[in-house]
């Protein structure tokens, strides 16, 4: 039996690189990402400028979700993707078996961690089943935060609602807000209604009213009277995985769209009921009410 240190880890490194091979199929085969965030494109799409140091810090490794500049040597899971990787690997894994490890360096945005210095060391430390690590951290301010399950995917979304912050102010101006889609383009509706809604505005009380000054109404007088109705007659249940944000949008679409086509003010409750009844039930009702409609013509 070999129990030469250096063999030890060179067979670790093959199990995690074997893991992570299998790893990447998986994800490829559902349709999941398997990919590190990059620092550079969080950077870019949140316009982060501005950075603090925040000394050594004590640091959950499963917030790490990203690199600078080695988020395509590992996954998500910090296992490593290339065989040549394997000799700096294994002389990380031997100061971690020594307890000698320094600490790493890392950018801060919300409540996830980018890899600065240290990818071999985070990797090896995952692997090992170590929980925590000592890092130096410095930290970005952004007004659109990042949670340790952000994907790479998700990052569109949050480019569109720091933009949508950054014009409208909601987030300093109404504080108690939470608006959140789950699929782009929802942010900019949210834009051509407030717009809209300030021209009338304008005319109604013959003066010129500000974007933000707009969207704080839009918000006090429009959003949140539909947001009570989904609350009140729990219209998310019939929509799983979607938000009061995005229920919005549909039901002020529907809502137009049925007022043209009858000709009147359809009132939002009824929008409502009609929205639930032909997308939300569950696939019986939603096919006798299909049925009914096409009998009736």
């Amino acid at each position: 039996m070999n129990l030469n240190p250096s063999y030890a880890s060179r067979k670790e490194f093959d199990r995690a690189h074997y893991q992570a091979v299998v790893e990447d199929l998986l994800a490829r085969f559902r349709g999941e990402p398997a990919d590190l965030l990059p620092f550079e494109e969080v950077r870019q799409r949140l316009n982060l400028t501005s950075r603090s140091y925040r000394g050594v810090q004590t640091v959950l490794l499963t917030q790490i979700v990203g690199s600078v500049d080695r988020y395509r040597d590992f996954n998500r899971n910090f296992l490593p993707r290339r065989l040549e990787m394997r000799q700096r690997w294994v002389n990380v894994d031997r100061l971690v078996a020594d307890g000698s490890m320094p600490a790493i360096e890392l950018y801060k945005v919300g409540d996830a961690y980018f890899v600065l210095d240290g990818n071999h060391r985070v990797s090896v430390a995952r692997r090992a089943g170590i929980e925590f690590v000592e890092a130096h951290v410095w930290e970005y301010t952004t007004r659109v935060p990042l949670e340790p399950d952000t994907k790479i995917d998700d990052l569109v979304l949050k480019q569109e609602r720091l933009e949508f912050l950054e014009r409208t102010c909601l987030d300093r101006n109404c504080p108690e807000q939470h608006i959140q889609f789950t699929r782009p383009g929802g942010y900019r509706e949210l834009e051509y209604q407030i717009a809209l809604y300030q021209d009338v505005l304008s005319q109604i009380d013959e003066r010129p009213f500000s974007y933000q000054e707009a969207a704080v109404l839009w918000y006090d007088m429009l959003y949140t009277s539909v947001v009570q109705i989904i609350e009140m007659r729990n219209v998310l249940k019939d929509f799983p995985g979607r938000t009061e944000a995005d229920l919005f949008v549909w039901l002020v679409r529907n809502q137009r769209e049925l007022s043209e086509v009858y000709s009147y003010e359809v009132p939002m409750s009824e929008a409502t009921d009609f929205v639930v009844d032909r997308y939300g039930a569950k696939w019986p009702r939603r096919f006798w009410v299909a049925l009914k409609e096409r009998l009736k013509g």
